[in-house]
């Protein structure tokens, strides 16, 4: 309970949420082939995943959102547009809508995400990319 006090003390707003998930408590399945995606919240504006890659995302691009990731664990090579970047805990990425991007991950453990993807985010307009 203090964890929560300390958050509501220096952002008011977060007393208003409808929805609190604490990262550090949100883990994948024992057993998932690459990818587990586990939905934190959604409306018309948004929608906000916890993502666990084992291996890989294949090239892909998003026709009419964009996407914030965070990288709450793991290390991973990312191909963003034409720039390939290593990304690490800490990390934050900016991913525009119609912007080009894979993602292998490099470290033993999962690389463990927070996405948050806007509009909301269906799955219709992720296009694959060979």
């Amino acid at each position: 309970m203090k964890r929560i006090y300390f958050l509501l003390s220096f952002f008011p707003l977060l007393s208003e949420a409808q929805s609190v998930q604490f990262g550090d408590t949100i883990s994948a399945p024992s057993f998932y082939e690459n990818v587990f995606v586990k939905p934190i919240s959604s409306d018309s504006l948004s929608s906000s995943f916890f993502i666990f890659i084992k291996k890989e995302v294949k090239m892909h691009k998003h026709l009419s959102h964009t996407e914030n990731v965070y990288v709450l664990e793991g290390e991973g090579e990312m191909l963003l547009g034409d720039k390939h970047i290593s990304i690490k805990k800490g990390d934050v990425i900016f991913i525009p809508k119609n912007t080009p991007h894979s993602l292998k991950v490099t470290s033993i453990s999962p690389v463990k995400i927070i996405s948050i993807q806007s509009p909301h985010f269906d799955g219709k307009d992720r296009v694959f990319i060979e």
